[in-house]
């Protein structure tokens, strides 16, 4: 059976083609940056004739409108979410003929209320390949905190009857395709692979050999914190996410014209450069998140779901920076600065710069009274930090600017001074300052020998 996955490192997460008989495939849980699915399609001579999803996605928006939209093709959602779009609804114990492979639908619930999983066959195959989506991944499970707190302790139970009996019947050598993985704010779990089969899991999971109160105990207790957008997005996709061509996309405003659009109260500017580029010039008020694999996850947590995004680029290209922005649900895009920071400059509007230091003058800064900020996760604080830090995690900063030390210079910084570089120009909006930024993060300080 040919199967696919795309892998998204950033949010953690796969979703997969799998060719279901000759020209035709179908999906399995894809998002909303629906180009590489159509792309790969065409380049396999085949048309995307379904699209599955295992359960209400809480990370990011589910592709499958664009996608019906785009191919014809058909949609199956889980029975039990009731969603509000058309569609063909799976129960557990059915089976669906996809060409010729039969897709057996195994209830899962667990990572959420309505979670199904899928078990691939094609006649000549003696080997199932399962689609766990967040019921089983490689090390662990997805999280049962997601669908509202009042069913996590419900939920949390059932994802320990989900381990313990819906796979039982599945051989040792099913290949396992989870949708959720490590590095997943939606995922408990420690694989560093995305796929893996059952007998592997059975044998290393820690998940899958814990007693029932063990396992209540322990993995609510191994849970990531929560980024802000999750709340908003199963809601979308329970309704259906609008479609791309409805939603009006960026477009290129002079610097005159950006400036102007920037005034606008609902209005934020989000700098994705590189932090060297922003630290060098920028203008005043703007958010810097740097373009990288994580960048929807801080562009979902720390932008307000109504805010009207206007983009100063760089060299990152519109296309991905809209495709990270919708992946979140951020459909109000104001313009982007056409001609960078250097038309701009141009203009003689007013720009910024803000100080970023090495290991080498941390000490003499935290001599003259600076206060170091750990804006790194909890986890992260394991591997050590610089002494006296007060850590804020970046997610929580903006709730807790009002709890800084005020009148002291703040010197800021994270493991490799991205997530450092975005906590600056949160303070600066704030009005704190003056703000510092270790270049480098801590990753820099400890090769300084500086612990």
């Amino acid at each position: 059976m040919e199967v696919q996955l795309f892998r998204d490192a950033g949010l953690g997460n796969g979703s997969y083609l799998i060719e279901v008989g000759p020209g035709r495939a179908v999906l399995i849980d894809p998002d909303r940056r629906t180009r590489r699915y159509l792309d790969a399609a065409r380049d396999r001579g085949v048309e995307i004739a379904g699209v599955l999803d295992t359960h209400l996605h809480a990370d990011f928006v589910s592709g499958a409108q664009d996608l019906r939209t785009e191919t014809g093709a058909d949609l199956y959602e889980p029975a039990e979410a009731g969603v509000s779009f058309p569609h063909t609804p799976v129960a557990p114990g059915s089976r669906l003929e996809l060409d010729d492979v039969e897709v057996e639908v195994l209830a899962t619930p667990g990572h959420s209320p309505e979670h199904v999983s899928y078990v691939f066959r094609r006649d000549g195959d003696t080997i199932p390949v399962l689609f766990s989506g967040g019921a089983l991944i490689v090390g662990g499970a997805a999280r049962s905190d997601l669908a509202g707190p009042e069913l996590t302790d419900h939920l949390t139970h059932h994802e320990f009857e989900t381990l313990q009996r819906a796979f039982s019947e599945l051989p040792d050598d099913t290949v396992l395709n989870p949708t959720h993985g490590g590095g997943s704010f939606c995922a408990a779990g420690s694989g560093k692979q995305h796929t893996s089969t059952l007998g592997e899991e059975r044998m290393t999971n820690p998940l899958l050999s814990m007693s029932e109160q063990e396992f209540l105990t322990k993995w609510p207790a191994s849970f990531p914190r929560t980024p802000v957008y999750f709340s908003r997005m199963r809601e979308i996709n329970w309704s259906g996410a609008r479609l791309r061509k409805d939603i009006e996309m960026p477009l290129p405003l002079t610097p005159e014209a950006f400036a102007a659009a920037a005034s606008d109260p609902g209005s934020l500017v989000v700098d994705v450069r590189d932090p060297a580029s922003y630290a060098e010039a920028h203008g005043q008020g703007a958010l810097a998140i740097p373009f990288r694999d994580s960048f929807p996850t801080w562009l979902g947590w720390l932008v307000p779901a109504d805010a009207r995004l206007l983009f100063v680029l760089g060299d990152t290209g519109l296309d991905d920076v809209v495709d990270a922005s919708l992946l979140v649900g951020l459909e109000g895009f104001g313009g982007y600065l056409d001609g960078g920071m250097d038309a701009w400059r141009q203009a003689g509007l007013p720009v910024l710069s803000m100080p970023a230091i090495g290991p080498d003058d941390v000490v003499s800064w935290l001599e003259k009274g600076a206060q170091a900020l750990d804006v790194r996760e909890p986890d992260e604080l394991e591997l050590g930090g610089v002494a006296g830090a007060v850590s804020v995690p970046l997610g929580d900063l903006p709730h807790h600017v009002s709890v800084l030390p005020a009148g002291r210079p703040l010197l800021v910084y994270c493991a490799s001074g991205m997530r450092s570089t975005t906590a600056a120009s949160l303070l600066e909006r704030a009005g704190v300052g003056p703000v510092l930024n270790l270049r480098g993060g801590y990753g820099a300080w400890q090769e300084a020998g500086r612990d």
